[in-house]
């Protein structure tokens, strides 16, 4: 599972203070979407073109297997990452939410955007989520695909019920 991050994991607003520092809002549902995911065994990368101290600190909170910043080529990264995975693309899922998130989309096996992504992105995915970015876009997506490969009520509750899980969303 390979993320944007800006309009996809945040609303996409940035927040520069007057120390030059920038502030990201991270919705916990997405995060807890994405603490299930990797229960399943499910890979997570966050794919984003920008570099943020932010999206460090939230990929470490979240145990994020793999963070890309300052990333021009999201199609070349995910490449290398499924090789060095040994997964089929058609087996990888990408959230994006603009134009630099399209040669991804077209790239793997199921795509979805926020529902504030821009109208090209939201055209070209397979499913568009009812939330906006930063909204639990990321948590409703997640959900789908794993009520999809597994009995979800199962999963959940045997989720809570695992007293080793370290619940950082």
């Amino acid at each position: 599972m390979a993320l944007d991050v800006d309009g996809v994991l945040t609303d996409g607003k940035l927040f520069i203070g007057s120390n030059g520092i920038e502030y990201k809002s991270f919705n916990v549902k997405d995060g807890m979407g994405i603490s299930l995911a990797r229960y399943t065994g499910i890979k997570i990368a966050f794919i984003t073109g920008k570099k943020s101290e932010s999206v460090s600190i939230r990929s470490k909170e979240l145990n994020v297997d793999f963070l890309f910043e300052g990333i021009q080529n999201k199609k070349k990264v995910l490449i290398e990452l499924a090789s060095s995975l040994n997964i089929n693309l058609q087996n990888v899922f990408y959230m994006g939410d603009d134009i630099n998130d399209l040669s991804v989309i077209d790239l793997v096996g199921f795509s979805a955007a926020p529902k504030n992504a821009i109208e090209i992105v939201r055209n070209s995915v397979c499913f568009v989520s009812k939330y906006n970015g930063g909204e639990g876009a990321v948590r409703e997506a997640i959900d789908y695909i794993l009520s999809k490969q597994n009995n979800y009520n199962m999963l959940i509750n045997e989720y809570i019920n695992n007293e080793t899980i370290i619940n950082n969303h």
